[in-house]
């Protein structure tokens, strides 16, 4: 019972951007009483029933939707959730506050650019595995400046252009690539 509170509660802070739910959202927002739970809710939520009264407002209400989610996933979506879960109980605490903290970031940032960057990571892991190690290797060669030169390249692309690189890269041969990399600094100034 304890492990579904707690995979409620990572569901209803990172699906509903409560992160900082006990700041922000508590502030503004009416809490849910425990009777106004279903029965289901109050069955995934029974181990915080002796302190819900104390809860901030928005706790609470992330709390119950992510109940709500977690009725209503399949068995194959909980055991991913679980798993997700244990990977997040695993990381340090520094890693988790920069998740954390990127995360609030992304929250911020206009929807269009949220949208925008949901359907790269979603380009990106529908690339081969192979690919996505090679794109992740240069990434982490790349120093911080060429990371800086290169996403500010990119977006100064209109998007036409981007899916043409894109393109390009993917048609590419490996010993292509390496020539693009290659020619990349010299290009930059670099």
């Amino acid at each position: 019972m304890k492990r579904q509170l707690l995979i409620a509660m990572v569901c209803a802070l990172f699906a509903t951007g409560a992160v900082h739910a006990q700041g922000a959202a508590g502030a503004g927002g009416s809490g849910v009483e425990w009777k106004d739970l279903t029965a289901e809710q109050q069955a995934v939520l029974a181990p915080v029933r002796e302190r819900w009264n104390s809860l901030p407002p928005g706790r609470q209400q992330a709390l119950s939707r992510g109940a709500e989610r977690w009725q209503q996933m399949t068995p194959e979506q909980r055991t991913q959730a679980r798993q997700r879960m244990q990977r997040w109980r695993d990381l340090p605490p520094e890693q988790q506050q920069q998740l954390r903290d990127r995360y609030q970031r992304f929250k911020e940032l206009p929807a269009e650019d949220q949208q925008r960057l949901r359907e790269n990571f979603r380009r990106f892991q529908d690339l081969p595995p192979e690919q996505r190690e090679d794109l992740r290797k240069r990434w982490q060669e790349m120093s911080p400046e060429q990371r800086q030169q290169f996403q500010d390249r990119w977006q100064q692309m209109t998007p036409e252009h981007r899916q043409k690189a894109r393109e390009r890269w993917q048609q590419s041969t490996p010993e292509q690539r390496q020539k693009m990399r290659d020619r990349a600094p010299q290009r930059r100034g670099g």
